[in-house]
């Protein structure tokens, strides 16, 4: 006959909360290096036990001028030149090494709001080690009086949608192996599972294991990237549901590829809501995307303004009109091979640098405004590193922007059907 447990010893019912939250640490450190801040108070383990989850709120669409904005392009899965860039806009420590994360979680900028400008997701394979990064030096920021809020890219939508054309191999290892970290995390909790108010969700349910037309080496991947990204996926809900696709600063609007007068006549807050609702599950698994995030005129999409420097002015002359005190749009999405330019009149800021070594291995470049939009300038690369990034010839340069349209495919594109639209891979209810 089995001793009765001592008084002294904790039951298993005694710990849940703390179960679950070793598990969350555990699977976060393992995945990426970095802990995240948790509350050790009992009172207010006690307060969330009894209480049900918080209502997930709207993305922020609007915010006054900071003393001090800066923007950063597209990323693409390269957390070493992901970093050059944060160092070089002075929001990270100067001596943060190139393969540390963890190091690189403490905001240096103060009062600093920054906004990275979406897409990133694909061509690398950091991919998951940078969306911890960049939240976890948002907590720091905000502590410290500043802000990092990235925006959502139209990778980030064919992600969740799906569409894994520019997913690398090593994209997909990454995937399996956070895969792997998170069931033991769920195996961790259902070790206390009858004690815990809110069951944990396995995400692989339904998911297919196999994808025809996709060499099986990758299937685990494609398995884990689906369960991971989907609408109410783990990794879809943590750190893209409460992006914004649209942010207003002051009188500069930050959009992945632009904006047209339909989309500020929808409304800008309301485009904000409906994607993170879409991303949140809240329309199913298998929703598909908002219209205004899908298609080649579609916010995240759009190149009218971002391509070339024979742009429609007065087309976004009259979008800007409609949103009040905008005088600029800075946009990602298409790389600029001379660096962060501006056209009409300075009224379209173009700062996809293509920085990745997936996407052009461009220079690290990032833009800053001062004194309520009155200052604008190009922080770039000085030339004493800039040696370490090799410089686009005009014909890899062009290659590189007929790669980045899709007009040449990369990745997982090569073993998948060519689709005018996004390719979706549905999981099973």
């Amino acid at each position: 006959m089995a001793a009765a447990p001592s008084p002294s010893v904790p039951a298993c019912g005694d710990l849940p909360a703390a179960v679950s939250a070793f598990a969350d640490a555990f699977v976060d450190f393992a995945v990426s290096g970095i802990f995240f801040p948790t509350s050790s108070s009992s009172a207010a383990a006690a307060a969330a036990k009894s209480s049900p989850p918080p209502a997930p709120t709207a993305p922020t669409t609007f915010l006054p001028s900071p003393s001090r904005l800066v923007a950063i392009g597209d990323l693409h899965g390269d957390l070493p030149k992901s970093l050059s860039a944060l160092r070089l806009a002075g929001l990270v420590p100067a001596s943060t090494g190139p393969d540390s994360p963890s190091a690189a979680t403490s905001w240096a900028a103060g009062p600093t709001l920054a906004v990275q400008l979406g897409d990133i997701l694909d061509r690398g394979g950091d991919e998951i080690r940078l969306l911890y990064l960049l939240r976890r030096l948002a907590l720091s920021a905000e502590a410290r009086g500043g802000a990092l809020l990235p925006i959502l890219g139209n990778h980030e939508v064919m992600n969740v949608s799906g569409d894994f054309r520019f997913a690398t191999p090593q994209g997909l290892q990454e995937f399996s192996a956070w895969a792997g970290w998170y069931r033991a995390g769920l195996a961790i909790k259902r070790r206390c599972g009858e004690h815990l108010d809110r069951q944990p969700r396995n995400p692989f349910l339904g998911v297919p294991k196999s994808f025809p037309g996709v060499k099986p080496e990758f299937w685990d991947g494609m398995r884990s990237r689906l369960a991971a990204l989907r609408p109410d996926g783990p990794i879809a809900r943590r750190f893209l549901a409460d992006l914004p696709t649209v942010l207003v600063v002051g009188d500069s609007v930050f959009v992945h590829g632009g904006l047209l007068e339909a989309n500020v006549e929808y409304g800008l807050e309301r485009i904000n809501a409906e994607v993170s609702e879409w991303i949140r599950g809240e329309g199913g698994e298998n929703a598909r995307a908002p219209e205004y995030v899908r298609g080649r005129d579609a916010v995240v999409w759009l190149r009218r303004f971002s391509d070339g420097f024979d742009c429609d002015c007065q087309k976004l002359e009259g979008v800007l009109g409609m949103i009040p005190g905008a005088k600029r749009m800075v946009m990602g999405h298409t790389i600029q091979t001379v660096g962060i330019n501006a056209v009409c009149g300075a009224q379209a800021v173009r700062v996809d640098v293509g920085l990745s070594k997936g996407c052009g291995n461009g220079l690290p470049e990032v833009l800053e405004i001062n004194g309520g939009g009155s200052e604008v300038r190009v922080i770039t690369t000085p030339p004493s590193e800039a040696w370490m990034y090799r410089k686009q010839d005009a014909e890899k340069a062009a290659a590189t922007v007929k790669e980045k349209r899709g007009e040449v495919k990369d990745g997982l594109a090569l073993l998948v059907r060519e689709s005018h639209g996004l390719k979706e891979v549905e999981a099973q209810a």
